[in-house]
C-alpha cells in the first residue's frame, strides 16, 4: 500500500511528458513557416524601437517551428492606436506581439479618451527592463539643477507623446507634485522625435527612462550639452549617484502619492509585451518561455551590450499581476491621478 503513490507519480510524470511532447510538436507544427509580427507603438530609433529589433533578432530560435520574425511601427495617439489595434482588431492567434507603455493601462482605467480596450485581458509576455525615468535638460535650456529650475522665471518645455507615455506622464507627475516650472508640449511620435526637438532648441528637454536616454544621447550626455537634472524613481540609480530623488522635494502626501502610483508603480510595467486577449493559453505560454529565454541568450546579451540596453527581466506573469492591482486603486486616489494626468 505504501509503495502505490510511487507508482501513481510515475504514471504522472510519464503522462506529463508524453503530453509535453505532443504539445510542443503540435506547437511547432503551427509556427514552422509563420511568420510573429512584432509591432511596436514608438517611432523608429527611439528607446522601446530599439529594444523590440534587438529582441526580435535572436526570439525565433526560441519559439518552436522558429518563425520568421519582422519588427513594425504603429505610431500616433501616444500609443493608443497601437493599444486599440492589439485588442480590437490583432488575431489572438498568437502571431502578432505588441511592444507598448505600460502608462496607458492606468489611462485606460482612469477613462481616457481613445482607450478603446481594457488592460486587465490582454495576455502579458514579459518586459526586457525597469525603467528608471529622469528629466534631462539641454544645455540651452540654461538650467543645470533643480534649485535653478525652482526659479525659472519661464515654464520649461518638455516634449511629451501624449497621455499615457512616459515622456508625458513622468513631466506631468513632476509638476504637480513638485510645482515645478513646467510646459508639456505634445504630441511628438517618440523619444527620438522629442531629443530632435530639444537639439533643435525647439524644447528644454524631455522625461523618460535612463536606460533609453544613456543610448539616444550619449555624446551629449558625456559633452555637458544635456544634464540628467532630476530622477524620479523611489532610490538612486548607481549610474547616477549626484542626481537628486524627485521623492526628497515631495512635502505632502498628495505629492507623494501621485510619484508612486503615476510613476514609481508604473516603472516595472513601461516596456510591456503582450498578446491580444483570449490568444490560446498554450500559445501565451510558449510565448513567455521564448521571451524570457531570449533576454537570457548570451547572443542577445552581447547584442543588448553593444545596442547599451539595460537587461532587467520582468515575467509575463508578474506584469499579469501587477496590472490586476493597478485595477484596485481606490476612487479618491484614481480622481486624484485623473487631474494630474488627463488634463483638460
Amino acid at each position: 500500500m505504501r509503495r502505490k503513490p510511487k507508482y501513481l507519480l510515475a504514471s504522472l510524470i510519464v503522462g506529463y511528458v508524453i503530453t509535453g511532447v505532443a504539445w510542443a510538436a503540435g506547437d511547432e507544427g503551427f509556427y514552422k513557416g509563420k511568420t510573429l509580427r512584432l509591432i511596436v507603438a514608438f517611432a523608429p530609433g527611439g528607446g522601446f524601437d530599439t529594444y523590440s529589433r534587438a529582441i526580435g533578432r535572436h526570439m525565433s530560435k526560441h519559439i518552436p517551428g522558429n518563425p520568421s520574425v519582422i519588427v513594425e511601427n504603429m505610431t500616433g495617439a501616444g500609443g493608443f492606436i497601437h493599444a486599440n489595434y492589439m485588442y480590437r482588431q490583432a488575431k489572438p492567434d498568437g502571431l502578432t506581439l505588441g511592444n507598448n507603455i505600460g502608462g496607458l493601462i492606468l489611462q485606460q482605467i482612469m477613462g481616457a479618451k481613445g482607450a478603446d480596450f481594457d488592460g486587465k485581458n490582454f495576455e502579458f509576455i514579459g518586459a526586457p527592463s525597469i525603467d528608471n525615468p529622469v528629466c534631462v535638460l539641454t544645455k540651452a535650456s540654461g538650467i543645470t539643477s533643480v534649485d535653478q529650475w525652482f526659479a525659472a522665471k519661464q515654464p520649461v518645455k518638455l516634449g511629451g507623446v501624449g497621455a499615457g507615455g512616459t515622456a508625458s506622464d513622468v513631466a506631468r507627475a513632476v509638476q504637480a507634485a513638485l510645482k515645478l516650472p513646467i510646459r508639456v508640449v505634445e504630441p511628438y511620435k517618440g523619444t527620438a522625435e522629442i531629443k530632435l526637438s530639444a537639439e533643435s532648441g525647439e524644447l528644454d528637454g524631455g522625461c523618460w527612462a535612463w536606460e533609453s536616454m544613456k543610448t539616444m544621447w550619449p555624446g551629449a550626455l558625456k559633452e555637458g550639452d544635456v544634464k540628467v537634472v532630476l530622477m524620479v524613481m523611489p532610490k538612486k540609480h548607481p549610474e547616477l549617484p549626484n542626481v537628486p530623488l524627485a521623492i526628497d522635494y515631495a512635502k505632502t502626501d498628495d505629492a507623494r502619492r501621485i510619484l508612486k502610483y503615476a510613476v514609481h508603480d508604473i516603472a516595472t510595467l513601461t516596456r510591456i509585451y503582450f498578446v491580444s486577449p483570449a490568444t490560446p493559453k498554450d500559445r501565451v505560454e510558449i510565448l513567455r518561455k521564448a521571451f524570457a529565454d531570449t533576454l537570457k541568450d548570451p547572443e542577445f546579451l552581447a547584442d543588448a551590450k553593444k545596442s547599451k540596453l539595460d537587461i532587467e527581466a520582468v515575467a509575463g506573469e508578474e506584469l499579469q499581476r501587477l496590472v490586476q492591482d493597478l485595477y484596485k486603486i481606490d476612487p479618491s486616489t484614481l480622481a486624484r491621478l485623473k487631474e494630474v494626468l488627463l488634463p483638460k
